[in-house]
C-alpha cells in the first residue's frame, strides 16, 4: 500500500503516533502543490493550527491534476459550522483532540472502503432524531453534529443500541470502558451528565436514571 500524505509538514505528533503503531506508512508535505510526487494511498489534512490554510489544501488535493482520495480532515469542535459547505473538500472529518482508537478507526476504514472500490453502507444506530453512524463515529440529533468524546461516543451508542433496557453503572463500566476502571461509577455519571447537555435540553430526558439501579435510554421498541 503506497504511503499516507500527511498536511502540514511538520505532522502532527498526534496523528503520527497513531499511525506509527498502526503500522501505516505516511509521508508530511508543507506545500501541497508537491502532491504528484505520490502516488499516495490517501490523505490527512490537520485543521487544527490553521484551519484557512488546512482547507485550501485539502481543496487542491482533490482538485489538483492527480486528485488524492481518500482525505480525512481533522477539525477542532469549534470548526464544525464550517464544514457544512466544503462537504466537496473531505471525505470523512475527525473532531480533534481525538482518541488514538477513534483516529484508528476511521483511517482503516477509509482506506478499506477505497480499496474495495466502492462505497460500503454505513452502519447506523438510529432513535427518533439521533443518527450514529458506527463507522465514522460520527453523531447527530435533529440533524446536528454532536461533539463527543470517543468514550461519550461509545456510552451513548451503547445505551441507544438497546432501548428501554435497564443498565447498572457497574454493567456500563464493564460493557464501555471494557475492564474494571479505577474511577468508579461516578465515572459513569459524569459522562451520562455530559451526555445530556450535548444532547441538548429538549432531547436529555432520552437518558433517564432508574434510581438505586442505573440508566435507560429511551423506550423499548417492542412496548413494555
Amino acid at each position: 500500500m503506497h504511503p499516507l500524505l500527511i498536511w502540514p509538514d511538520p505532522a502532527p505528533p498526534d496523528i503520527v503516533r497513531v499511525l506509527d503503531l498502526a503500522g501505516i506508512a505516511w509521508e508530511a508535505l508543507g506545500n501541497h502543490s508537491e502532491a504528484g510526487a505520490g502516488p499516495f494511498s490517501g490523505a490527512i489534512v490537520s485543521a487544527e493550527e490553521n484551519p484557512a490554510a488546512a482547507y485550501t489544501a485539502a481543496r487542491s488535493l482533490r482538485r489538483g491534476d492527480s486528485p488524492i482520495a481518500p482525505l480525512l480532515l481533522c477539525v477542532r469542535g469549534s470548526e464544525l459550522g464550517d464544514l457544512v459547505e466544503r462537504s466537496d473538500i473531505f471525505d470523512d472529518f475527525c473532531v480533534v483532540p481525538a482518541h488514538p482508537s477513534e483516529l484508528e478507526a476511521r483511517v482503516r476504514h477509509l482506506l478499506l472502503r477505497e480499496s474495495a472500490g466502492f462505497e460500503l453502507p454505513p452502519e447506523i444506530v438510529t432513535y427518533e432524531s439521533l443518527e450514529l453512524n458506527v463507522e465514522t463515529y460520527q453523531a447527530s440529533i435533529d440533524g446536528r453534529p454532536l461533539d463527543l468524546t470517543y468514550m461519550e461516543y461509545e456510552l451513548l451508542k451503547f445505551l441507544a443500541s438497546s432501548p428501554g433496557r435497564v443498565f447498572t453503572r457497574e454493567t456500563l463500566l464493564t460493557q464501555v470502558w471494557g475492564y474494571e476502571y479505577y474511577g468508579g461509577a461516578r465515572t459513569v455519571d459524569v459522562h451520562i451528565r455530559r451526555l445530556r447537555a450535548k444532547l441538548g435540553e429538549e432531547h436529555a430526558g432520552l437518558i433517564q436514571t432508574v434510581r438505586s439501579v442505573g440508566y435507560r435510554f429511551g423506550e423499548s421498541r417492542w412496548g413494555s
